[in-house]
């Protein structure tokens, strides 16, 4: 059979072709709910990946197994064009390099992670791209508007539920002056954040004390706004320097 007659260009259309690409959208959509979820958890915690990464990431493999489910399906189930079902090895080849590729997009300053989110949608992109690239296109245009969806909307649900802000805060203190980690965790309390011992670090330089540690929010209401932290920190005695950033995906 040629492939270019109408009838091998809209095979991927036909009746069975759609239904099976209904099912696979059903399948992306809860593991994009699902992925969410356990986004909301971490985010609510104050890590830096949240929901839209963990619903991408969950989304995009759930798209790559569901390819791999559906091989005599492939090219709208042209048997010419499936052949071997080769095609896997090379679905496995892109994987691993869009991997790299998401990972160069990663930047790590102190506490502060960015990058994530950009890396898990180049993930999901290349995704959607071999979706495409093996005929199930009801499945990759819905995949991609989930994705968008994801992008512009779910930072607006994260905004909206509850949630515990992260303050990396980096404090430098005047030489013979001895922090306590006591007094700083009291000093956080009062003004709304709790004080995460497991990221607390601690350096001498010049003998100097240098204490980096992360404070995440008791809730939205609770927590100072940072600049205020930031005029607090500045009258704080034995602080000679100070950093305040949020963490952010």
């Amino acid at each position: 059979m040629s492939l270019l007659t109408f009838e091998s260009l809209t095979s991927a259309w036909a009746t069975a072709e759609v239904e099976i690409n209904v099912v696979i959208f059903l399948n992306l959509l809860g593991a994009l709910l699902l992925g969410m979820l356990v986004g909301y958890e971490r985010s609510y915690h104050g890590r830096a990946a949240g929901m839209r990464t963990y619903g991408l990431v969950c989304m995009a493999s759930a798209a790559l197994m569901a390819i791999a489910g559906y091989p005599l399906h492939w090219y709208g189930g042209n048997t010419a064009m499936i052949g071997d079902l080769g095609a896997t090895r090379v679905i496995q080849g892109i994987v691993t390099g869009i991997g790299f590729l998401g990972a160069g997009v990663i930047m790590k300053e102190g506490f502060s992670i960015s990058g994530l989110t950009t890396a898990a949608s180049i993930w999901t992109s290349s995704a959607i791209g071999v979706l495409v690239g093996i005929g199930f296109y009801p499945a990759a245009i819905l995949m991609a508007l989930m994705s968008v969806a994801c992008m512009m909307w779910v930072s607006r649900l994260e905004d909206w539920l509850p949630s515990r802000q992260s303050v990396a805060i980096m404090l430098r203190f005047n030489k013979d002056f001895a922090p306590r980690e006591e007094v700083l965790r009291r000093v956080a309390r009062e003004r709304g954040y709790d004080f995460v011992r497991s990221t607390l670090s601690i350096k001498l330089e010049n003998g100097q004390p240098e204490w980096n540690f992360v404070a995440v929010a008791m809730n939205k209401k609770h927590g100072v706004r940072i600049d205020e932290l930031a005029k607090e920190l500045a009258a704080f005695e034995g602080v000679q320097d100070f950093r305040l950033s949020h963490e952010r995906n």
